[in-house]
């Protein structure tokens, strides 16, 4: 497995991360459990943007990397 393969696989497993986070947020009724839901999908976010940033400079480094 190519660097490029394993950022882009982190990559989609981060989103995944961020969108179970959001609907665990969507399905309780405790205020403070989709607060803490709601930060931790934020800071998955953020985590799901330096990802791709770096998958981004990957391909323009090594093109053979770009996923088709």
């Amino acid at each position: 497995m190519t660097v490029g393969s394993k950022l882009q696989q982190t990559l989609a497993s981060a989103e995944g991360v961020k969108a179970n986070l959001q609907t665990f947020a969507l399905d309780t009724n405790d205020q403070q459990a989709k607060q803490m839901y709601n930060q931790l999908a934020q800071d998955m976010g953020n985590i799901v943007n330096t990802l791709q940033s770096r998958v981004t400079f990957v391909e323009q480094q090594e093109p053979s990397y770009k996923q088709q």
